[in-house]
């Protein structure tokens, strides 16, 4: 993985949870609570392309404040990343592999783009995310993000309450990043 030596390490093994793929079709397993966010963005078919290409190069989470790993430059099925989040010895890595992309497709219809990836051994959470740039038929843009998991283990489900907390506070600063990109930011 580029940037890292030590990440392939971290983003070995396979999906670890039930209905991969579910958060393209908005169906989360049963037993997995699911998060949906919706932010409007702005309109028009040229702020919808540029919020899609930066969704594809991991603009999203590299601009959100993490710390990203990945062995692709390109959200492209199978590409690996690995997120890192908190300060030296507290950091939490969470790998995760993109399990569904969704491209741009010619004209200026309604139309969504984006990814979705799923949870990896190591992470603290089991299930899934995605993030997907939306146009409907008046040229409005959304940036929705939906998620569904489960602590992946005894010690994160006693902090069940401070993941949600910091689960929300990812997903608000998500949302920030693609204010950015909407306002062409860089």
């Amino acid at each position: 993985m580029s940037g890292d030596p030590g990440a392939g390490r971290t983003a070995r093994g396979g999906l670890n949870y039930p209905g991969i793929g579910s958060t393209e079709h908005g169906q989360a397993p049963e037993g997995f609570p699911c998060l949906v966010s919706r932010a409007y963005l702005g309109d028009g078919p040229a702020l919808y392309r540029r919020l899609a290409q930066g969704i594809l190069s991991w603009q999203l989470q590299k601009r959100s404040g993490l710390r990203i790993r990945t062995d692709s430059d390109a959200v492209v099925p199978g590409a690996r990343v690995v997120s890192g989040f908190g300060v030296g010895p507290f950091r939490i890595n969470a790998p995760c592999e993109v399990v569904w992309v969704r491209r741009p497709v010619p004209g200026d219809g309604p139309q969504r783009a984006g990814f979705g990836y799923g949870t990896l051994p190591g992470h603290p959470v089991r299930g899934e995310e995605a993030f997907e740039v939306e146009i409907d038929a008046a040229g409005r843009v959304f940036l929705k993000i939906t998620a569904f998991s489960r602590p992946s283990n005894w010690f994160y489900a006693a902090g069940a309450a401070l993941t949600g907390r910091a689960q929300r506070h990812v997903t608000s600063r998500y949302i920030g990043s693609a204010h950015e990109l909407a306002a062409g930011e860089s």
